[in-house]
């Protein structure tokens, strides 16, 4: 099937996942780019391809539509379009494990996919996302993780009701005046790690369910590090800790 028209309806229903109300009223989202659909497809998550008119189904076995340049321009959110474009389930959610990164309100999809890709790198368990933290499915972050989203558990909660019922878990927060350096606590098998929102730092009323505060020890001229950073450094040094090479 080739499609040719902008006013195509499906065409109007790919520029509508652009919206997190369309993403979540369908459980779908989209990928664009060879690498990021490689990824769907190893997971099992890729449903179907849209593919600029000329080139070839990678996947055989994944159904395809054959599109026009002009349409994939249009439903594209690349400056630079790409000649794939993939519509993706949304995957399921899993266990908890042991090792819990929590999100609290981060906003900037840059922070959001280095931290994915850390996650994954590090062998977090899951990611939880507080309900006002940017879209997981936002194409900017999706672009960001650089397909690891596929390769952990990402859930979104109400971090208020969330973190009450961590009960087997030790909650450390992270604050540079009342933590303790990360090289020297001894962590517990069951934690999890609350990263706060890029300018205000934790919330209060989450930062009060915290049983620990922990940082990162830097040189003074350094203020701060930004939030995808500051994840990365402490689930690696969580990752050393441990010695799971």
């Amino acid at each position: 099937m080739l499609i040719t028209s902008l006013n195509n309806d499906k065409v109007k229903e790919l520029c509508k996942l652009k919206t997190k109300k369309y993403r979540d009223e369908f459980n779908i989202f989209f990928v664009e780019g060879i690498d990021l659909i490689s990824e769907a497809y190893k997971n099992n998550l890729l449903k179907h391809l849209y593919i600029i008119d000329g080139y070839e189904n990678p996947y055989p076995s994944i159904p395809c539509t054959y599109i026009s340049p002009l349409i994939m321009k249009k439903i594209s959110d690349m400056e630079s379009v790409s000649s794939y474009f993939g519509i993706c389930e949304k995957p399921i959610e899993k266990p908890l494990g042991n090792k819990l990164l929590i999100l609290d309100n981060i906003q900037d999809p840059g922070n959001l996919g280095t931290i994915v890709r850390s996650a994954v790198a590090f062998n977090f368990d899951t990611l939880v996302l507080s309900t006002d933290t940017v879209d997981i499915y936002n194409p900017k972050v999706v672009r960001s993780t650089k397909g690891m989203l596929f390769n952990t558990n990402i859930i979104v909660r109400d971090l208020n009701n969330f973190v009450d019922n961590l009960n087997e878990y030790t909650i450390y927060g992270t604050d540079v005046n009342k933590g303790i350096d990360i090289k020297d606590e001894i962590l517990p098998e069951k934690l999890a790690i609350v990263i706060g929102n890029e300018g205000n730092g934790i919330s209060d009323t989450v930062k009060a369910k915290c049983h620990k505060f922990i940082y990162i020890a830097m040189n003074k001229k350094c203020e701060s590090l930004n939030a995808g950073v500051s994840a990365s450094i402490i689930m690696y040094e969580v990752y050393h800790k441990w010695n799971i090479f």
